[in-house]
């Protein structure tokens, strides 16, 4: 049975209730909870599998279909290049950006080189490196997210990857140019964070973005990975969640079944979106910028609690 036959088991629940005049309301409403609490967790863990599709379009699907020229830049002039972190110059309707992306890889080869989107620190230097760049040169940013977290190995720790992904936080939020920034799969914990400071956020329908995955969530709070579907749901990673919160600015609508059933419908809203929005924000004072982009990160986790 699914959950629009339960809901409609218990109108009619209600109503047999309310003929016959027995004090049931109590039991009834948690009924009511639990189905509500059923709905949620299957439609969390539904968003969840789409955001993770094996063929859910990548950066670089986006890439190719909305910039002009895209030439993409290597190494952090520090210790190498990261195959997880694209860089580059592109042109959107004439105007040249900066594009900064996480890249997953679709065949075992791919993944492995693309060491499955979790970016080193050496990625996140080589994305504030030509960041900076653009600021210098007065390019917009454009950032695609989409990664399960940056990579947790010894190396990037040696490395210093919780001191690269802080510092690409300070300093984009500083940026004198505009920042937008689009969520396109998964957005995991401190990975995404190192790319999305940005003037404008935005999410794809069926995107998520949390401090930590549904398995990770699971295990640490309720002691169990398989229960990875409640995690999801009681984490709020959701677009309409975290649009809910205003972490994000909005929600971009995806074909019905998901991004992957049509890339180029998909890629034809984001460039149409991503004009909009450097077309306005390219009009606006750098300072000005500066300060709203600032006001926007430290309001993110604040929430006002009233008595009722």
């Amino acid at each position: 049975m699914n959950n629009t036959d339960l809901a409609q088991k218990i109108r009619e629940l209600r109503e047999l209730i309310e003929e016959s005049g027995i004090n049931a309301a109590e039991e009834l409403s948690k009924i009511e909870e639990k189905v509500r609490s059923a709905s949620r967790t299957e439609a969390a863990w539904k968003q969840v599998e789409l955001a993770r599709h094996p063929d859910r379009p990548y950066s670089m699907d986006y890439i190719e279909r909305i910039f002009d020229d895209f030439i993409e830049l290597h190494g952090d002039r520090f210790f190498g290049d990261d195959p997880a972190m694209v860089g580059g110059i592109g042109f959107l309707a004439g105007r040249p950006v900066t594009i900064l992306a996480n890249q997953k890889g679709r065949t075992l080869k791919e993944n492995v080189r693309r060491n499955h989107g979790m970016a080193n620190p050496e990625g996140y230097r080589k994305a504030l490196r030509l960041a900076r760049e653009a600021e210098k040169f007065h390019r917009p940013i454009i950032t695609f997210i989409d990664t399960a977290g940056a990579y947790p190995g010894l190396g990037a720790e040696e490395r210093g990857i919780g001191e690269a992904i802080a510092r690409n936080l300070m300093h984009l939020s500083q940026l004198r140019t505009p920042i937008v920034c689009i969520i396109i799969g998964e957005g995991g914990s401190g990975g995404a964070l190192g790319l999305c400071a940005g003037d404008k956020i935005y999410m794809l329908e069926n995107a998520i973005y949390s401090v930590i995955s549904p398995e990770g969530g699971a295990s640490l709070l309720l002691r169990d990975a398989a229960r990875a579907r409640e995690a999801a749901a009681m984490l709020r990673i959701t677009s309409r969640d975290l649009l809910e919160f205003r972490v994000v600015n909005g929600i971009i609508p995806e074909p019905e079944g998901g991004a992957h059933t049509d890339v180029d419908g998909m890629a034809r809203i984001i460039k149409e979106l991503l004009m909009r929005e450097i077309d306005d924000l390219s009009r606006r004072n750098p300072s000005v910028l500066v300060r709203y982009r600032n006001q926007k990160i430290r309001k993110v986790g604040h929430w006002n609690e009233t008595e009722q």
